[in-house]
């Protein structure tokens, strides 16, 4: 382990030389990538002037052409003020103003930015009902609503469709789908329409590398993502800085620091200059690693290079010294952060105050969480569970829930990290009662308890016979419930069992629960020895299980010999 870090911090140190010696004047390449939805448009300098000037053209006589109206609409979605494109077509149509295919495409294209792509559908009927035929790109802006809406499968079958009817899907078209299929995570899919693509003799650009690698990075497939990257060389398309950040970022996070200096030193002799988002990557990820040292001297040939850190890098050098304990070199980083203008931010305070609490200086951190509400900036969720977890690892429980109450008030909305906490320290501190109640909150609240919370309501349970303190039958059947609904049936079955050796026999109300959970979760046959079990036990089905078993009778896709023995349950 330690002959892997010195060669870590060799291959850094050597980046870092070349870095700082190269010239400083290295092209910048940025993935700057503008378009508009036509290239025939108005150019005003403020909506209110584009209005006037269609308003003007309403009352002309005669009146202008409807290319003329289309080009002031397209200005107008160039803007971005997608109602008011809707609003004045609407005019258009009260006026009698005929629409062509390219107004009505506008309309389409702005219903679509709204996230109303089922009415841009209802336009693309009123084009075929007029006689109009659509084109690629209007196709192409609907896939792109549907992908914004996460109707991939809709929008794949749109492309079937497409492609079926005779229109040709171009790059943009392609490259559509390839980022909605990569947002959703299916980076497999996304990677056949590349290949696809190419067969189709429609050659795809470095957006769509860009897009592919960042979305293979996120799935964890390194060497997938060096592939296609090398596939992207090979083709003779030049990477630019965006492909540099999703490569650097995902090799940073995999501690793949050969990989890094290599392509740290590509971008040299290519003389592209890493922009502060790299830089700050590389802070990062050397600081998760402990190599401290090295992130500043990493910040140092930033400064160098006229790369100005921003609050994100100098965030990321202060939660490295965090790491190793270092507060007093952290509130110097702070400090040289403030000096340089850069306002601290939640991420910031939360950073700080998650390294006084480590350290146990509890109330160093209450004074920054304090500061932090002067300068009124909001603690977030994060923020408190680092206070309460801080305050109850130093005995002062009850502070925290003080802390948890004044969370709740604020509007901040407890996670289940939150409840974690409290309950651990609850249980351990043997305040039962309290921990109860907390679960019994959980279970009424928009949150499922998962598998962790039990256990410590469970561990709790077990730690304190002394005080006769007994899970009773409510206690029991909320957990068997929970863990039911998550899927659990192992544990839920297991917990089930225990409460008769702990002398807390089921209810009807038990019973009812853990079957209809084996029910959802198609464990037929255990449900029906559980309903058995429930009958020989002088308990019955209640109405919800009773529904669910009838519903299960209408499935044709049920072993007949279970519908029958299901049958008996519900006459």
């Amino acid at each position: 382990m330690m002959k892997m870090m010195m060669e870590m911090e060799m291959e850094m140190k050597m980046l870092m030389t070349k870095l700082s010696s190269s010239p400083a004047s290295g092209t910048w390449l940025s993935s700057s990538h503008s378009s508009s939805f036509h290239s025939k448009s108005l150019n005003f300098n403020a909506i209110d002037e584009a209005i006037s000037s269609f308003n003007r053209m309403l009352h002309m006589r005669p009146p202008p052409s409807v290319v003329d109206f289309a080009k002031i609409l397209t200005s107008i979605a160039n803007m971005k003020h997608y109602s008011t494109v809707l609003s004045l077509s609407k005019q258009m149509d009260s006026l009698g103003i005929p629409s062509d295919v390219y107004t009505l495409a506008i309309v389409i294209n702005s219903f679509c930015h709204l996230n109303r792509v089922d009415f841009g559908f209802s336009v693309l009927g009123k084009i075929l009902k007029l006689g109009h035929q659509p084109d690629t790109a209007t196709f192409t802006t609907l896939i792109r609503g549907l992908c914004v809406e996460g109707k991939i499968g809709e929008a794949l079958h749109l492309f079937d469709k497409m492609v079926g009817e005779g229109f040709q899907p171009n790059g943009v078209t392609y490259g559509t789908l390839i980022h909605g299929l990569c947002k959703v995570g299916n980076a497999r899919a996304a990677i056949r329409l590349l290949r696809s693509m190419v067969q189709k003799n429609c050659e795809p650009n470095v957006i769509t590398y860009n897009t592919i690698i960042d979305c293979l990075f996120k799935d964890r497939q390194v060497t997938e993502a060096l592939n296609i990257f090398s596939e992207m060389i090979a083709k003779g398309i030049s990477p630019n800085v965006s492909t540099y950040n999703s490569l650097i970022h995902g090799l940073c996070k995999f501690s793949e620091w050969k990989h890094v200096a290599t392509l740290m030193n590509e971008m040299v002799d290519s003389k592209i200059m890493p922009n502060v988002v790299i830089f700050t990557t590389l802070v990062d990820a050397l600081c998760k690693e402990g190599m401290v040292t090295i992130a500043h001297d990493v910040v140092d040939v930033m400064i160098q290079r006229g790369v100005e850190p921003d609050v994100v890098t100098y965030t990321a050098l202060m939660d490295g010294h965090c790491l190793r304990s270092e507060m007093d070199e952290a509130d110097k980083v702070f400090d040289t952060m403030v000096r340089k203008g850069y306002a601290p931010n939640v991420i910031s305070y939360s950073t700080l105050i998650n390294g006084y609490c480590k350290i146990q200086r509890i109330d160093k951190a209450m004074y920054l969480f304090e500061e932090m509400c002067q300068r009124e900036l909001v603690p977030n969720t994060v923020t408190y569970n680092t206070l309460i977890h801080g305050l109850c690892h130093v005995g002062r429980l009850r502070d925290a829930i003080a802390l948890f109450h004044e969370m709740v008030a604020s509007g901040q909305i407890p996670d289940l990290v939150t409840y974690r906490i409290l309950l651990d320290y609850l249980c351990k501190t043997r305040h039962l009662d309290q921990a109860m109640a907390m679960l019994k909150a959980i279970e009424g609240s928009n949150l499922a308890p998962d598998i962790q919370i039990y256990n410590i309501v469970i561990d709790g349970m077990c730690r304190s016979p002394s005080k006769g303190l007994h899970p009773d039958v409510w206690t029991y059947t909320i957990m068997i419930n929970g863990l039911c609904l998550q899927g659990l049936l192992a544990e839920a079955i297991k917990l089930f069992r225990e409460m008769n050796t702990d002398g807390c026999s089921p209810d009807d109300c038990t019973y009812n629960l853990i079957t209809r959970g084996f029910l959802r979760n198609n464990e037929t046959l255990s449900a029906i020895q559980l309903l058995q079990e429930m009958l020989g036990r002088g308990f019955s089905a209640d109405a919800s299980t009773i529904t669910l078993i009838v519903e299960m009778l209408s499935d044709d896709g049920l072993d007949q010999s279970v519908k029958q023995i299901l049958h008996e349950f519900v006459k």
